[in-house]
């Protein structure tokens, strides 16, 4: 019952919070109004938010999230490095990207990962879902740069998702 009443109680007290914020007062109208907002804008819009996603082992993804950081620091100091120096080391290239994850959410998670990271971007994913085409702004080797985004970011995704 509860669920039905309130499908995301922590988005609508977010909500709520927000709207008495933005409008610096704290009236009792504006308490009324910001409750009703955090409470009426998730409960009649419940039926357009995806399914929530199967997490197999959510504290995993502490870990994933400490390595996209760690990452994200250190592509941006090469990234720098690669545009002060001389164009001529730069070789950017397009790289297909076999997928081994099936969920959506998961090839979501892993194609804006990739461009998160300075470097990398991810341009396309195929209509089968199998893969990602990723450009990359140096690119030494294709089957070593494969073989990271497998190793640091698709398989600790397929362990946060089952």
């Amino acid at each position: 019952m509860f669920a039905k009443l309130f499908p995301h109680p922590l988005f609508s007290a977010l909500l709520a919070v927000i709207w008495l914020l933005l409008a610096a007062s704290y009236s009792a109208g504006q308490v009324l109004l910001a409750l009703l907002v955090g409470w009426g804008l998730p409960f009649f819009s419940s039926a357009l938010w995806p399914r929530r996603p199967p997490l197999a082992k959510p504290l995993a993804m502490l870990g994933f999230i400490a390595t996209v950081l760690y990452d994200i620091v250190i592509a941006n100091v090469v990234v720098a490095l690669l545009i002060l120096g001389p164009s001529r080391r730069l070789k950017p290239a397009f790289v297909v990207y076999p997928l081994a994850l099936e969920d959506r959410l998961a090839i979501t998670v892993l194609a804006n990962t990739i461009s998160l990271t300075p470097g990398t971007v991810s341009a396309d994913v195929s209509l089968t879902r199998h893969a990602l085409l990723i450009h990359a702004l140096n690119v030494e080797d294709e089957e070593e740069l494969v073989r990271s985004i497998r190793e640091r970011y698709e398989k600790p995704l397929q362990e946060i998702f089952g």
